[in-house]
């Protein structure tokens, strides 16, 4: 088994920069955003973009926690009783600007699970997705609406992304299964 580096701390924090400049252009300014990060490294990227916005724009953006277990369709057939986390979401988001943040989009399926939770908890104006990484390979009609980088890898490759919070560092690698 091989890892390589494919994106080391700096260029993640630029591709950090680059959404959050990204939300503000396309939203005109961040009035109405809340932030809701995807267990586990979803939520550290909506942290990371709540305190550069208010680096910014001078204005505390509401982030949760969002918990996808329960809605994941991949998880009940393997598990019987499967790990439940707690979804943190301390505000109404009702007639809000909602964005998911995730760390990698891959098939979609765990964004489909994020926004059926999402429909749960109220009925947004807008729901848009940030990813850190697009690695390609859909099976559901979702793409990302901001996007630090993308990075296509072959269905025997896997994306490893690492961050100071749960790693103890910043980076990305691309990991695959030696022949």
């Amino acid at each position: 088994m091989y890892k390589k580096e494919v994106v080391d701390e700096v260029t993640m924090k630029r591709a950090l920069t680059r959404i959050t400049y990204e939300i503000i252009e396309r939203n005109k300014g961040v009035q109405d955003i809340v932030l809701i990060g995807i267990k586990t490294r979803g939520i550290f990227i909506a942290q990371r973009i709540a305190e550069r916005l208010k680096q910014l724009e001078h204005i505390e953006v509401p982030v949760g926690e969002l918990d996808i277990t329960l809605y994941r369709d991949d998880k009940k057939a393997q598990e019987d009783e499967p790990e439940l986390h707690s979804s943190d979401i301390p505000f109404s988001i009702e007639g809000k600007e909602v964005i998911l943040v995730d760390d990698v989009l891959f098939t979609g399926r765990t964004i489909r699970a994020a926004l059926d939770a999402v429909i749960d908890l109220g009925r947004p104006n807008r729901i848009s997705l940030a990813v850190l990484v697009d690695r390609g390979h859909r099976e559901l009609p979702i793409r990302a609406d901001y996007v630090g980088k993308n990075i296509p890898t072959a269905l025997t490759e896997e994306i490893i992304v690492e961050m100071e919070e749960n790693d103890g560092q910043d980076r990305i690698l691309i990991q695959k299964e030696e022949d």
